[in-house]
């Protein structure tokens, strides 16, 4: 893919980020794109940068540790706000996969934010790592709200459960909820995943649990995700073009 393919690809992404956002009586402002960048080669995401993109996410640690140690030397601007304790010249690294235990340590290196905690095993140990080094993890909590086994995340009923245990743990920081919904050729059949979400979010802050941010969406049904009140979408497809898994 050319820059000038890359550049209007994710023209065309805000602008449809912003349509979705408005139509459902949100700022764009809103909703964070984060340019997921499985399979996608230094070279582009460089190219994405440049652009103007400072959010990525990668689904595989040993993976996204390759990209990441190679952009360090690179001193991109940050894009305002700057947030206190910025990562990586600027660019800031979302970890979508599932975490294992024993890569724990090198996802807090890594990632500001980590989507996928869905155990209470999982949060000790990243909580562990964290506290090593003195840093408190960003994380959200995987939802699964659906029967698929390839599917991670804790279920609704037990949502709650785990919530109470994380607000133990001194070096996590529990941000929101994610969730990866089935696949459907037509967006609107994710809708009721998506609202779901929104409405374990409402319980969860009547309980005085605080959980600003919702990650759902990716490339097939970010715009329906938005209206339901997606924070954070997920979209790699839509930016870098198909890729091997």
């Amino acid at each position: 893919m050319d820059d000038i393919t890359l550049l209007n690809n994710i023209k065309a992404v805000s602008k449809r980020i912003a349509h979705a956002a408005e139509s459902a009586g949100r700022s764009p402002k809103d909703v964070k794109l984060v340019a997921v960048t499985k399979g996608v080669d230094i070279k582009m995401i460089k190219g994405a940068i440049e652009t103007g993109l400072r959010e990525f996410g990668e689904s595989r640690i040993q993976e996204a540790r390759e990209k990441i140690l190679n952009l360090q030397s690179e001193n991109y601007p940050p894009m305002p706000p700057l947030a206190k304790g910025e990562m990586n010249g600027g660019v800031k690294w979302h970890l979508i996969g599932h975490p294992q235990s024993n890569k724990a340590k090198m996802a807090v290196q890594l990632f500001d934010l980590i989507h996928s905690v869905d155990s209470v095993e999982i949060a000790e140990e990243i909580n562990r790592q964290a506290d090593k080094t003195g840093k408190i993890q960003r994380i959200l909590v995987q939802v699964k709200l659906s029967s698929e086994e390839s599917k991670h995340g804790i279920s609704k009923e037990k949502i709650m459960i785990l919530l109470e245990k994380l607000g133990s743990l001194r070096s996590l920081k529990v941000e929101g909820l994610m969730t990866i919904p089935p696949f459907f050729n037509e967006p609107e059949k994710v809708r009721p995943y998506f609202r779901e979400l929104k409405k374990i979010r409402e319980e969860a802050e009547k309980g005085g649990v605080k959980l600003p941010e919702l990650s759902m969406g990716m490339t097939n049904d970010f715009e329906v995700a938005i209206q339901e009140g997606a924070t954070i979408v997920r979209v790699g497809t839509a930016i870098f073009g198909e890729r091997g898994r």
